[in-house]
């Protein structure tokens, strides 16, 4: 039955990349949701599976933030076979993001362009998809700040969403890096990110305690950095002792691109063109941070050899997003195997 769906899938794929990218993905989500009932469950051999950050993952790959920014789809989208999927980016309070269009496609390039904003139902929502999710993966939820929340009280946002989801999370990961929140990226700098991180740290042994469980975090970064300040940011981690890293996010250099774009066709660059940038980031934080800290890959995934050279650069684990969005489940099965 399952390769009866897929066969489905590959049919509708070509439709949706006609519409709308915004569009054809909630249309896509939706129908995946509709065919869940027809998915059996994935089982993988122990010989794929991977221990990261006190965590077992049936096999590396997993589904990066953005996609299901509100749970909607967690139990679809893991009967597909993702070892784990990261929800959100989720804010304290439900926000409507930037004005649409917000996504385009780059054509020839398996690259897409949004400047969504942290669109999102608020935690709340998030919090009660999940508590009714039958998703036996691991979970990871995104949280970042609401877009008015001025950068000074970033904190509070941070602070207001791990005290929720730290029931329900298996890791959370620290979102300092997307370029599409005014100012954000500046968390990531020296003394942003001591306070977001630090606090949050500090947050964690409160709720640690109170919960009876440690929930590790993790940072998501930027590809966008210069050396000097990958090392910068790798002292700082060293010095701070986050769980893990998460590189990298979307770009903010369109250069890459090489071909002119239109103004309003500005924001964030995912898929193929970014992976020599991940790479480069993956690389030089697995250098300055020695073999046992955790890494997850991210960023131009769209074949079997880049996931090679993401894993080769340092990674531990892998996520998806745009060859996923471009290739569907064939990326999926060359990544982790045909369905059963």
């Amino acid at each position: 039955m399952k390769r009866a769906v897929a066969a489905i899938a590959r049919v509708a794929l070509p439709i949706l990349t006609r519409l709308d990218p915004e569009l054809a993905h909630d249309l896509g989500l939706a129908a995946l949701k509709c065919t869940r009932p027809l998915w059996p469950a994935w089982s993988f051999a122990g010989e794929f599976s991977v221990r990261c950050f006190g965590l077992q993952f049936a096999h590396p790959v997993g589904l990066a933030a953005g996609f299901d920014k509100n749970g909607d789809y967690l139990d679809a989208l893991g009967a597909l076979g993702f070892s784990h999927i990261e929800l959100g980016t989720v804010t304290p309070r439900p926000q409507p993001g930037n004005p649409k269009p917000r996504m385009f496609r780059v054509p020839g390039s398996l690259a897409l362009i949004n400047r969504m904003g942290f669109n999102n139902k608020g935690v709340d929502h998030l919090i009660a998809r999940l508590s009714r999710s039958r998703y036996r993966g691991i979970r990871g939820i995104s949280i970042g700040k609401n877009f008015d929340t001025p950068i000074e009280n970033a904190q509070d946002d941070y602070v207001a969403c791990l005290r929720k989801v730290y029931p329900h999370a298996d890791y959370v990961a620290v979102n300092v890096s997307s370029p599409n929140t005014a100012r954000l990226r500046e968390l990531q700098d020296r003394d942003g990110l001591q306070r977001i991180l630090g606090t949050l740290l500090g947050e964690r042994i409160a709720l640690q305690e109170r919960h009876g469980k440690r929930v590790p975090l993790l940072v998501k970064v930027a590809p966008d950095l210069s050396e000097a300040q990958v090392s910068e940011l790798a002292q700082q981690l060293r010095s701070l002792q986050p769980d893990g890293v998460i590189a990298t996010n979307t770009s903010s250099d369109l250069n890459v691109l090489g071909k002119p774009l239109a103004a309003e066709q500005r924001g964030g660059l995912s898929g193929a063109p970014l992976h020599p940038l991940s790479l480069k980031v993956i690389s030089q934080l697995r250098a300055e941070l020695g073999a046992d800290f955790p890494i997850i890959g991210v960023g131009g995934i769209v074949s079997a050899a880049n996931a090679r050279e993401t894993l080769s650069a340092g990674a531990n684990l892998l996520q998806i997003y745009t060859g996923f969005a471009y290739r569907g489940l064939g990326l999926l099965e060359e990544l982790i195997g045909s369905p059963p």
